[in-house]
């Protein structure tokens, strides 16, 4: 039996999505998760980088000790495949250890490699067998250095979001990190503001307290903002109860999408998400509200609130199904390591 280990750090739990698509295809799996920026990044250890005048060499430390940790674990276990969301712990002669053991070596970028703190991550293309990225710009940055990079998106894990019959009592739902986001806040505090009337509701850190405990204790909208994170099972069971849910990207995403997109539809919600070139390729013919600004996201929202949408619901769900999931992206993985 082909062995794969998987490196992540604890990217809401989708290290074990990837490792369950593993298993389907008949391989062994192993997860090591690591905390970021020190491993493990709690405790004293916590306190220390933040306090630290020299967080890049705490950080190094760090690396340097991950590196004998996982090249024995490799060692021991053999894999013929080591995957890795970005894998900002390891180092280049890591992963060049590695290959040269005989392992091929995966890469999945899920955040920006033009990030200032993702700089280590872009070096990884030149040690690794593929590179896949979740969007499509940094596929292009590559290229533009004559290095090849492949646009693969998240997918929907669909041991954890399914359609389920139940009552819908939630009009609105949004999902997601809030606080790290201006254009999210924003956009939210107007939704609640704009519908009054409606059970809006809002899972996400949104004024943490670790950030400010002034603000958390003085924070409006306590029965909206639920100002807290939840996990996945709970997503799901929140789509089946709700009429719209809201999809909202990050800045960042220019050509691209978030977990959400995938998993709204594969959990038979009807989505309202946020303009781009591929989300519009994606739900080609209407299956999803699509939106450029906030005036036609109320529009659409107006709209679903009066009617029927299953039908929208039903297409946009066999879209994800039939070529969004997380097997067909491990699929597509393994073919790019045949090319």
């Amino acid at each position: 039996m082909p062995k794969v280990l998987i490196i992540s750090s604890p990217f809401f739990g989708y290290e074990r999505s990837v490792g369950r698509a593993f298993e389907q295809l008949g391989y062994q799996v192993r997860i090591e998760n690591y905390d970021e920026p020190i491993h493990p990044f709690k405790g004293w250890l916590r306190w220390r980088h933040k306090f630290s005048l020299n967080r890049e060499r705490l950080r190094e430390q760090s690396r340097q000790k991950y590196k004998v940790y996982i090249e024995h674990v490799f060692d021991d276990y053999k894999p013929d495949i080591v995957f890795s969301y970005n894998g900002t712990i390891l180092k280049d002669e890591t992963l060049d250890y590695f290959r040269l053991k005989g392992a091929k070596v995966i890469l999945w970028m899920y955040d920006s490699v033009l990030r200032p703190d993702r700089a280590m991550c872009e070096k990884h293309i030149d040690h690794a067998d593929v590179v896949c990225c979740f969007e499509e710009t940094d596929v292009e940055y590559f290229a533009k250095q004559g290095k090849k990079a492949y646009f693969l998106p998240l997918a929907c894990d669909t041991t954890v979001y399914y359609p389920q019959k139940v009552e819908k009592d939630i009009d609105i739902l949004f999902v997601g990190t809030i606080y790290t986001s201006q254009k999210r806040i924003q956009m939210l505090e107007r939704l609640v503001e704009h519908y009054p009337q409606l059970n809006i509701c809002i899972y996400g850190e949104y004024k943490p307290y670790f950030k400010n405990p002034i603000t958390w204790l003085f924070r409006k909208h306590r029965n909206t903002f639920l100002n807290y994170n939840i996990p996945p099972q709970e997503v799901n069971d929140l789509y089946a109860r709700t009429k719209i849910a809201l999809n909202i990207h990050h800045k960042q995403t220019f050509n691209g999408a978030n977990q959400r997109f995938f998993e709204a539809s594969g959990a038979g919600a009807y989505q309202i998400c946020d303009a781009n070139p591929f989300i519009r390729s994606v739900f080609a013919n209407g299956e999803i509200g699509i939106y450029e600004n906030e005036e036609q996201m109320y529009a659409l929202i107006d709209y679903a609130l009066t009617h029927d949408m299953s039908e929208n619901i039903n297409r946009a769900y066999d879209v994800i199904i039939s070529g969004h999931t997380f097997l067909i992206r491990v699929k597509q993985m393994l073919e790019l390591l045949e090319k």
